[in-house]
């Protein structure tokens, strides 16, 4: 099993910047990936960024150029960079682990981008 806890959600105005966390724990060796999904209310939960073992990443064109993904192997934690925030970046957002067998997915951390 793995279990993965986010942090760093919050309110911020728009332009601001935020930074996500997932520190992960458990059986990881069969962890390949780690991302980010995110939910608007009354929305589908969509990509964000992926990055693989190897530090390959994948963006949503909503995000690229604004939002970083990266992983700290050593840490077991992925991070999400948020820059240039938009009210429509609002969402609860997910950090997800993929392995061979099933994905794992965290509770959730909401971020509110509104003045």
């Amino acid at each position: 099993q793995v279990q993965l806890v986010e942090s760093g959600g919050g309110l911020v105005q728009p332009g601001g910047s935020l930074r996500l966390s997932c520190a992960a724990s458990g059986t990881l060796f069969s962890i390949y990936a780690m991302g980010w999904y995110r939910q608007a209310p009354g929305k589908e939960r969509d990509l964000v960024a992926s990055i693989t073992n190897d530090r390959r990443t994948n963006y949503a064109d909503s995000v690229k150029g604004r939002f970083t993904i990266s992983r700290d192997n050593a840490k077991n934690t992925a991070y999400l960079q948020m820059n240039s925030l938009k009210p429509e970046d609002t969402a609860v957002y997910y950090c997800t682990a993929h392995s061979a067998y099933r994905d794992y997915w965290g509770q959730g951390t909401q971020v509110t981008v509104s003045s």
